[in-house]
């Protein structure tokens, strides 16, 4: 039962926070719209709080793109390769945003030890921005685990096919 929940909250983690983000994102919006235009009031904290649901949304949104491969990519450009030239042209791009996530990664502790030390807080909720900005270190660090565990598979199955590559994307006969 652990095991599952486990599973389950693997599988469904960047989608679940990524769902969060965007409703708290719409409530925001919803509340402070009702306050101008029937209260001619405003929200002073509803904007900070959609504005940073928002960037920890898209964050976790790019990281569930590296787990189900959905990043743009011209796919009918790579299914025309040979499988053997397609795989090499997959690897070398996953090599190459490895490595701009790994120097994101190392700018966002720069960043992150900047904000530490010299502390800042929002305007309006007076939160430390600290928090609200460790999504980079976190978003970037989770596509790496994500595209890591996705050439793991790729390798405990045979290193068959395109690695990663959804479903639709697979070939009926292995070309080489």
């Amino acid at each position: 039962m652990i095991l599952h929940t486990l599973r389950q909250v693997e599988r469904h983690f960047e989608e679940a926070l990524s769902c969060f983000g965007l409703a708290v994102v719409a409530v925001c919006v919803f509340l402070q719209v009702i306050m101008r235009y029937g209260f001619n009031s405003a929200l002073q904290w509803s904007e900070e709080v959609a504005a940073i649901a928002m960037v920890w949304a898209v964050y976790m949104g790019a990281v569930l793109c590296v787990r189900e491969r959905f990043h743009i990519r011209i796919m009918a450009g790579v299914m025309l390769l040979p499988t053997k030239a397609a795989t090499g042209v997959v690897i070398l791009a996953d090599v190459i945003w490895l490595g701009f996530s790994v120097f994101m990664v190392k700018i966002s502790i720069d960043y992150l030890e900047v904000l530490w030390t010299f502390t800042s807080t929002t305007p309006r909720l007076g939160i430390n921005e600290f928090y609200p900005q460790s999504i980079v270190f976190i978003g970037y660090t989770l596509m790496i685990v994500r595209l890591l565990q996705l050439y793991a598979g790729w390798w405990r199955g045979g290193r068959r096919g395109i690695p990663g590559m959804r479903p639709e994307h697979n070939r009926e006969t292995p070309e080489t």
